[in-house]
């Protein structure tokens, strides 16, 4: 006779929201799957803050983000009470803009001027900009705030808790705060792990070449503070024809229907799980697919961007970032800084 374990009942629809799924996608291979992964942070963040006074109801939030981010933080502000503006480019969708709007949000569009750090230092210097204007605003900087990785304590702990551990983390590396926080707080019990960051060709993050980036939601073309690259012991740089097919085949095989990063995700811990038999690993999933139904799943726009979604084998083992190239590629990190990879002995 079979036993029905019943969940909690839930304050919020943001608090159900906040923490993900542990699935089993094959042998040795787990998805910690999300709704919306930056309701997470975004929440953290600002209730750190209203502990340490810089915030209360009312007070102005400013924050540059084109996706995830800024739409956990319209969550939090329109539920707590705070006026929130959203600086972004034109990669934010209608889709995304009209939801943050009937959040509350202000969204703020600025252009690439071609200042060194592209799109993101242009959000940037508009941020502080707009924090000249109103200096009783609150930024919650994302980017450098400690309090994004440690926003991820929580999912460590419920990895722990469902699985008991594991031996290798993959994750989609942006601001650094997800795969960064978990991989801490999954090594805080001395269990050796693996941490593997996915990049995009284009991103600066891992020391490659900057330049246009399709595959969004990942990579960046500046180097957040929260970008701790000790931690990370290899890297795989994903094209997007091979992510987007990635993340179709994340959800005609397994049901998962997610958005890029998570498919970016997926092709880097399909091929670690299969070549690592022994091991546990685990990818992040960021957030679900609704949001990209006119795009990577959408045959016309693959058409207008010139691609098509293409299975990729294996990726090429390469010893230095420039080596990187436009198509799957994966580095040896072993939890070098950026200057050590960089240097003149990164290479050997």
């Amino acid at each position: 006779m079979s036993t029905t374990v019943y969940g909690k009942v839930y304050g919020s629809a943001y608090e159900a929201m906040e923490l993900p799924r542990i699935i089993r996608v094959r042998e040795n291979l787990y998805a910690a799957a999300f709704s919306l992964m930056k309701l997470l942070p975004a929440r953290y963040i600002l209730e750190q803050a209203e502990r340490t006074g810089l915030i209360s109801p009312g007070t102005p939030i400013l924050e540059t983000s084109s996706g995830t981010f800024g739409l956990g933080l319209a969550m939090v502000c329109q539920a707590r009470g705070y006026p929130l503006t959203v600086v972004g480019d034109p990669v934010i969708d209608q889709d995304l803009k009209n939801r943050l709007e009937m959040l509350g949000a202000t969204v703020d569009i600025v252009e690439d001027d071609g200042r060194p750090g592209g799109i993101q230092a242009a959000r940037l210097s508009r941020v502080n900009e707009l924090h000249q204007e109103r200096p009783e605003s609150f930024i919650p900087g994302q980017y450098d705030n400690p309090a994004n990785p440690a926003a991820y304590v929580a999912v460590g702990e419920l990895i722990a808790h469902t699985l008991g551990g594991v031996s290798c983390l993959v994750g989609p590396v942006g601001s650094g705060g997800s795969t960064g926080g978990v991989a801490a707080s999954l090594r805080q019990n001395d269990l050796p792990l693996s941490l593997v960051g996915v990049d995009t060709h284009g991103s600066v993050l891992f020391g490659a070449p900057e330049g246009k980036r399709l595959l969004r939601g990942l990579g960046m073309s500046l180097i957040p503070g929260n970008v701790d690259h000790t931690a990370y012991d290899e890297v795989h740089w994903v094209a997007p024809a091979e992510a987007f097919h990635a993340t179709h085949e994340l959800y005609r095989r397994h049901g998962l229907f997610m958005g890029p990063t998570s498919g970016a995700s997926y092709q880097a811990a399909s091929w670690w799980a299969e070549h690592h038999p022994d091991e546990t690993v685990l990818m992040l999933l960021p957030d679900e697919g609704y949001r990209y139904q006119s795009t990577i799943y959408n045959d016309a726009w693959l058409r207008a961007q010139g691609v098509t979604p293409a299975a990729a084998t294996a990726p090429r083992l390469i010893r230095h970032p420039s080596e990187a190239g436009q198509s799957w590629a994966r580095l040896i990190w072993g939890r070098r800084s950026h200057a050590q990879v960089m240097g003149p002995e990164g290479a050997s």
